[in-house]
């Protein structure tokens, strides 16, 4: 890790790669982090990431094709971010529970990603479906000790070769969480107790390996203190998702950002995902569906989008109302977001916001060096 000074932030190093700042903009579905975020926070020296499912949304053929038109889009997302950054690093997030996973993986591997971040279900066979020839860097998500521990087994088994980072996502994040609803509250599955018991779970790969796998937390961070304190935890960076909504560059309807920005804290709930996970939203009109208590099945399945999902037992479909809300449809759509997201009061350019959490930061670094030093 280097700093500029003893009160910066640390680089991040992933594999070959390394980021300014130890700060990954998590891949937001359907439609909220395409290349214009992901290339703003990669020029700001963080990572940004953008999300594979139905990223082709804005195609002209999405209603007709959508499956196509995510092919296609992804591919050309990727490489648009990459051109609006250079020498920034952009990444994918490619869900384990899409349907067409493998294929996803793929294209965005031969479309020059630099990293690959992959949750909604264990990676397990991640590493045989990058294309020869290319070399992103693969990062699983994980809810527990126990989930990096049977990942980089795998791998390891199977691969030879260990993830080269691990992103530990604790209760707070926004959309589809790792956890049974009742699991949400419960004190070990906080992100401060996950990452001790993540950071032990990757040591003994570390060490066969003699290659350092960094953990990356995730989910409810929101400050720049917040980064420095999970730093000082032991983890390598953060991965934020909420904060970068709130910014012109985020590729979500002015709509949807006003959503944030009108969001009071009672308005933040956990809904039950037709595909089968509790997930975090704002409380709207699609959320009365969401708990179940209107059921109107769809008469037909448009995306074939998530392996989990029978559309015949839902009660609406989530990837239609995910895309309605990315387009300002709040009356029908549905916004995903963290838990802090009742703290968003305004809307920022990315690199402003990237400033604040690095002020922050050395704000949190100097009071911790101070304390030090008068103890």
């Amino acid at each position: 890790m280097k700093h500029v000074t003893e009160y910066d932030p640390p680089s991040l190093t992933i594999g070959d790669i390394t980021a300014r700042l130890p700060i990954i903009q998590g891949g937001m579905g359907i439609g909220v982090s395409m290349s214009g975020l992901a290339s703003a926070v990669a020029r700001s020296g963080g990572i940004g990431v953008l999300a594979a499912v139905l990223i082709g949304l804005t195609e002209p053929d999405f209603k007709k094709n959508p499956r196509k038109a995510t092919f296609n889009a992804l591919e050309k997302q990727i490489k648009k971010a990459k051109e609006q950054a250079p020498g920034g690093i952009i990444g994918v997030n490619i869900m384990v529970a899409l349907t067409d996973y493998d294929r996803l993986i793929g294209i965005a591997a031969r479309a020059g990603v630099d990293l690959i971040i992959s949750g909604a279900g264990l990676p397990l066979k991640l590493p045989k479906l990058v294309p020869e020839g290319t070399n992103p860097k693969l990062v699983p998500i994980v809810s527990s000790g126990r989930a990096a521990r049977i990942i980089c087994r795998r791998w390891t088994e199977h691969f030879s070769r260990v993830p080269d980072a691990v992103v530990v996502e604790g209760p707070k994040a926004g959309g589809h969480l790792g956890f049974k609803a009742q699991e949400l509250d419960s004190p070990q599955n906080a992100i401060e107790a996950l990452i001790p018991e993540v950071l032990k779970a990757v040591r003994p790969f570390e060490d066969r390996s003699g290659k350092p796998i960094p953990v990356i937390a995730a989910g409810g961070i929101y400050t720049g203190e917040d980064i420095f304190r999970f730093i000082q935890m032991g983890a390598a960076g953060v991965q934020m998702g909420t904060r970068f909504v709130a910014t012109h560059e985020c590729d979500a309807s002015d709509e949807f950002k006003q959503a944030y920005l009108n969001a009071r804290k009672e308005d933040v709930i956990i809904i039950k995902s037709p595909v089968g996970m509790p997930g975090r939203a704002l409380k709207g009109p699609v959320t009365i569906k969401a708990t179940g208590d209107e059921l109107n099945p769809p008469n037909r399945c448009s995306y074939h989008c998530l392996r989990p999902c029978n559309y015949k037992n839902t009660p609406y479909c989530i990837s239609s109302a995910l895309i309605k809300a990315q387009r300002g449809q709040m009356d029908s759509g549905l916004v995903f977001c963290g838990s802090n997201v009742w703290r968003v009061n305004k809307i920022v350019h990315v690199q402003e916001l990237v400033d604040e959490l690095v002020k922050g930061y050395r704000q949190a670094a100097r009071k911790a060096r101070e304390e030090t030093t008068r103890g």
